[in-house]
């Protein structure tokens, strides 16, 4: 079966849709750092388990004509699904988690660094993509760009911002003479690194479903659907009654519905469409667009200050995005 110029075109053009969806989904998930500081003290695994489970349910919801078109496949995936409904459980509750205790800058850092770099190593153990040398050279861009942002805010800043966040001494000592801001910095690192890693893993799953004949849709909603009945049900109901400052004022109200609504349910339908087209590798790097956005929200709206560093670090997200969007030639 040949292949003629049109196809080559007609794919081109549709793989470079599927790196815009990534980047609109992208863009959506740029914005919960800021909606969050509006938060008053709300836990960070409940503000994860709403917003996630609540997302995922209503995918679930609108997918169902195509949950149930594939249902034979779905069952036949049934390991793949339930696997990556374990990840996209534990990604929000990492993810949130991580900046809560190592802070923004560094949390986001660590979940978004370790991303790309977890999908490609699942891609080349459980995938047959390849890798180019214009990936390599947006990672490598990428992460010193994601770093230079972390070290401009860490710089413009000063102090250990997860301690001055919860109000503690950040020379306070734990066990064997360290700082508790240390420890505390220590294990948001680690959960990050837990949260890059899961959050590539289900974006692995799902395209690997796609590839395998299920609905994009179907692929996405299964996996959201069964994560977010356990967010919801179990870890998110009893988050809501041990932590009922989520809804304890009319901002944190709306702050839980909008990240529920918009980043978490409009940004992941987004993503698995660019899902279709786009390998997860690719896809994970695509969302370096994220923490630029996060920053410009920051400086924009909630007031806060970059150094000449971090807006260099901006500079070289945008080149490694410009590399991974530019049209592929025949």
């Amino acid at each position: 079966m040949t292949t003629t110029r049109s196809d080559i075109a007609a794919s081109s053009r549709s793989t470079d849709m599927g790196s815009l969806a990534v980047l609109f989904a992208a863009l959506l998930w740029g914005t919960t750092g800021t909606a969050a500081h509006f938060n008053q003290d709300v836990s960070p695994l409940a503000t994860g388990a709403f917003a996630m489970g609540v997302g995922g349910l209503l995918q679930a919801v609108i997918a169902r004509p195509n949950i149930m078109g594939c249902l034979g496949l779905l069952m036949a995936q049934k390991r793949w699904v339930l696997l990556g409904a374990m990840c996209v459980v534990i990604y929000p509750l990492a993810f949130y988690s991580s900046m809560h205790l190592a802070g923004v800058a560094i949390g986001t850092v660590i979940t978004i660094a370790t991303a790309p770099l977890a999908a490609a190593i699942l891609e080349r153990l459980f995938g047959h993509h390849r890798l180019t040398l214009s990936w390599y050279l947006s990672l490598a861009l990428g992460i010193a760009g994601v770093v230079m942002m972390a070290m401009g805010e860490t710089d413009t800043h000063g102090g250990d911002i997860a301690a001055v966040r919860a109000g503690d001494d950040p020379m306070a000592t734990g066990s064997g003479g360290v700082p508790d801001a240390d420890w505390q910095r220590l294990g948001g690192i680690v959960l990050g690194i837990i949260a890059g890693t899961t959050y590539a893993a289900y974006s692995l799953i799902a395209r690997l479903m796609m590839d395998h004949g299920t609905h994009a849709r179907a692929a996405m909603g299964s996996l959201f659907g069964v994560a977010g009945i356990a967010l919801i049900a179990g870890l998110g109901l009893s988050m809501l009654v041990a932590d009922p400052r989520l809804f304890a004022t009319p901002g944190n109200t709306s702050v839980a519905l909008y990240m529920a609504l918009v980043p978490m349910f409009l940004g992941y339908i987004a993503f698995g469409y660019g899902l279709k087209t786009v390998a997860a590798s690719k896809a994970t790097l695509l969302t370096l667009f994220e923490p630029l956005v996060a920053a410009l929200l920051a400086v924009t709206i909630v007031g806060e200050h970059i150094a000449p560093l971090g807006w260099l670090g901006m500079a070289l997200i945008a080149v490694c995005l410009v590399i991974q969007v530019k049209p592929a030639t025949a």
